[in-house]
């Protein structure tokens, strides 16, 4: 890579860096909520990355600091001890490569030989020559020291080639990095032939050859249509899959129409890889409710943050220059024996 190319993409990363933190001594604490995670600039939605690094809790997001709508994803970042007070930090990443120029979407993060490692989704959208517009959405690393992250040079290290046949290479994203012994995993969302929503699970030794190892679950057209921002992990002796699934269709009280967030509990085998699990459930039954992300602390409880908004309902007050709420940290446990039913 040219030196002054090099320096353009380093400039995207500082100007919005310099960009939040203007903004943010000008900013009226009192204008903002006590004890929820907002931007300090711009459009904030999904939670990233909420992982913990070095004995503090961080908490990336979906972010443009430049207006209060939607537009190309950057991460923000903040970190707590405590889940009650949140400290700023610097804008983490922003959409400055050929392969992720068009947004750093959705991710996680986890903790490995001092290193805090970053796993997103890198749009890239480009004119062919019949003058059509291809989207194509990999998974790329970063990897830093809680405040500045570099990109992994193999970069995009998973790309949609990799899923089964017929699967979208448009609808690929939101990777959940976790580490088992000596092998990561990862679980990415996606589309099947169908057109419906699907969870990958990918494997790697080193977080940067990736190999697929099958479809973990799908919807086949049961739980709306892409699954976004899934989460895996074990709580109270369970396996649970959480997903945010797209246009969904209102069944009673259980779900609504449009953008929902379920969980599946149930048995994972760790050699098999097979999830077996039973009927979905909604997390939270409020309508501005999107994207939860879970990490677990260091004294073994699970705890969930997620995007206090829903895309058809706009929360903040129209004079403010940030627009995006998380919900208040909750920890899971799981009561009574309902989520077993058969699906």
């Amino acid at each position: 890579m040219s030196e002054t190319r090099q320096k353009a993409e380093n400039d995207k990363l500082m100007q919005a860096r310099i960009y939040e933190q203007e903004k943010w001594k000008q900013s009226n604490p009192e204008m903002r909520p006590v004890f929820h995670v907002t931007p300090p600039v711009g459009w904030m939605n999904d939670p990233n990355g909420f992982s913990l690094y070095q004995g503090e809790y961080h908490l990336f997001f979906q972010y443009h600091p430049y207006s209060t709508v939607w537009g190309p994803m950057h991460w923000g970042h903040c970190k707590t001890t405590d889940f009650i007070r949140w400290e700023q930090l610097p804008c983490a990443l922003a959409p400055d490569r050929d392969y992720d120029g068009q947004g750093c979407f959705s991710g996680s993060a986890v903790e490995q030989d001092g290193k805090h490692i970053l796993m997103y989704t890198s749009v890239q959208e480009r004119e062919l020559e019949d003058g059509t517009r291809q989207i194509r959405q990999t998974q790329s690393i970063a990897a830093g020291d809680g405040v500045n992250y570099v990109k992994a040079a193999q970069n995009p290290v998973i790309g949609a080639g990799a899923l089964p046949e017929g699967s979208s290479l448009e609808d690929f994203r939101d990777p959940r990095i976790w580490k088992e012994k000596d092998t990561f995993y990862a679980v990415i969302g996606s589309r099947s032939a169908d057109g419906s929503g699907q969870i990958a699970l990918f494997s790697s030794v080193d977080a940067l050859q990736w190999q697929f190892e099958r479809i973990l679950d799908r919807s086949d057209n049961r739980y709306g249509s892409m699954w976004e921002c899934p989460d895996f992990f074990r709580l109270d002796q369970k396996q649970v899959l959480i997903v945010s699934p797209q246009l969904m269709q209102a069944e009673g009280l259980e779900f609504h129409n449009g953008n929902n967030s379920i969980y599946f509990v149930g048995e994972y085998g760790e050699e098999s890889r097979e999830f077996l699990r039973g009927k979905g459930h909604a997390i939270d039954y409020g309508l501005d409710f999107y994207a939860p992300q879970t990490v677990e602390t260091k004294d073994g409880r699970r705890v969930m943050i997620g995007w206090l908004q829903s895309w058809d309902n706009y929360l903040t007050p129209e004079t403010a220059d940030w627009s995006g709420v998380m919900t208040v940290p909750r920890e899971l446990s799981l009561k009574g024996e309902d989520w077993c039913r058969p699906r």
